[in-house]
């Protein structure tokens, strides 16, 4: 097998993690974007290595009885939907079985626990326009125009579109004010491989519980933007309805990462307020929140029948961010610590535990890691965990298991880290009890899962 060659009649056997199709012709795995088990397609090799080789789709021959046609127009160059063209129903069961198969090969759990300690999938009803947040590189195509739309898979080249149906409608309409104004503004995007331009970014946020609207540019540079643009800028956004605020974020570094560290707030108090169940968050230009608002009430509710709070428990959430799961569990518990290594995430926070009227809980800005070494000895009732895609250091999982929580209840959106830590705490005495896998990012191959693990003896007898 070579590059270049053309194989006709490859049979997709199963999806790799990232939504892959696999054919294995004579034992031998090639990985095909675009494509679904059961489908027969045709594909060009375009690269080669010793025990697997990658292939592009020239055609589907036979499709797949899962296969639907994408909602999108741009559902195959755009990174952000590799399994839009899978039945709902089975793209649930491909996230499933994500989550069932790290816990079995990683964390080393034998099917009998995993088979009873298994909670159906919560995945939505209607699983589009979900999103509270959209980051909208801005660019220009070969003619000079000003174009937006999604980065293409494992690229900064832009895909244009204007119309994302992960999103909420009005984002749209907010992208072609804002390009209009660019235009109009003679602001020149940003290009990556020179450092020229001004504009980098258009980030929008909505608060699904209240409608609130947050549009956010971010630029290279805040001084170059003169008070007769800013006013300007001002002036083009502020009749979109449901408008609460207008930010600029200012990224001056040669970088591809998204947002600089610096805001202004151009009109509005700088951010939004989102209902949650009965708790309302206030979310600022950099906090950390849900992308999907819908799913992640369902999985804080998940969360916190794990937790199986009476009112008496001392609970550590790890990696806490703006405090939602903290003020979720301090309605049940007796007291809550926060820690949370983002400074700006533990002001937001405390913010949101006044706004609510919480005083039973405490938030601490450290490393996870750095906290529990500097306080050794603490004792929990229970520690949820909702820690980033890395999962946590090792120290910090000792550190956990040694508070002897009764409960331990771990949320990842990376089922494979997740399998990696929980390895240790079954090392240390815990077991398995139940999970979930929850549909927080639905036509991606992003998976997020609830695990409950209890100290002492499980339901079959094992430690």
């Amino acid at each position: 097998m070579n590059k270049n060659d053309i194989l006709k009649g490859l049979e997709i056997r199963a999806l790799s993690s990232d939504g892959s199709g696999i054919a294995k012709p004579e034992g031998f795995p090639i990985f095909i974007k675009d494509t679904l088990p059961e489908d027969v397609v045709t594909a060009k090799i375009i690269k080669v290595k010793k025990d697997m080789a990658y292939a592009r789709m020239l055609s589907v021959d036979q499709a797949s009885p899962d296969r639907v046609a994408a909602r999108c127009a741009v559902a195959r160059p755009c990174g952000g939907c590799a399994i839009q063209e899978l039945a709902y129903d089975k793209q649930l069961a491909f996230k499933d079985d994500k989550v069932y198969n790290c816990l079995l090969r990683i964390g080393g759990i034998p099917a009998k626990i995993l088979d009873a300690a298994h909670e159906a999938p919560l995945g939505m009803d209607k699983p589009w326009r979900y999103r509270n947040k959209a980051q909208y590189p801005i660019g220009k195509d070969r003619d000079g125009r000003i174009i937006t739309g999604f980065y293409a898979g494992r690229t900064h080249h832009i895909v244009e579109t204007e119309e994302c149906f992960l999103n909420p409608p009005e984002f749209a309409a907010i992208l072609r004010t804002f390009i209009r104004f660019c235009e109009e503004n003679r602001m020149e995007p940003y290009d990556e491989s020179t450092g020229r331009g001004q504009v980098r970014h258009l980030v929008i946020r909505k608060a699904f519980g209240t409608g609130q609207l947050m549009i956010m540019p971010v630029i290279r540079s805040m001084k170059k933007l003169d008070a007769k643009t800013r006013e300007a800028l001002k002036e083009a956004l502020v009749g979109i309805p449901d408008l609460a605020t207008v930010v600029l974020n200012e990224n001056p570094d040669k970088t591809n990462v998204i947002l600089g560290k610096e805001t202004e707030i151009l009109y509005g108090p700088g951010y939004i307020e989102d209902r949650l169940g009965e708790l309302t968050f206030r979310i600022g230009p950099l906090s950390f929140y849900q992308v999907n608002s819908a799913q992640a009430l369902r999985l804080y509710e998940k969360a916190m029948e794990y937790a199986a709070l009476t009112g008496k428990e001392r609970v550590y959430d790890l990696c806490c961010g703006i405090g939602t799961i903290s003020l979720f569990a301090a309605k049940r518990a007796a007291h809550v610590s926060g820690i949370e290594a983002v400074p700006e995430a533990i002001e937001d926070a405390r913010v949101n535990a006044s706004i609510n009227g919480i005083s039973n809980v405490s938030f601490t800005a450290a490393r996870v890691e750095a906290y529990l070494k500097e306080n050794a000895g603490i004792k929990a009732d229970v520690v949820i965990l909702d820690p980033p895609r890395a999962g946590m250091e090792r120290s910090a999982l000792d550190a956990i298991a040694a508070a002897l929580p009764s409960r331990i209840v771990y949320i990842s959106c990376d089922p494979a880290t997740q399998a990696r830590d929980i390895k240790v705490f079954l090392a240390a005495g815990y077991h398995l009890e139940r999970y979930v896998t929850v549909d927080q990012f639905c036509q991606s191959h992003h998976a997020e899962s609830c695990v409950l693990l209890s100290r002492g003896v499980s339901g079959d007898g094992s430690h």
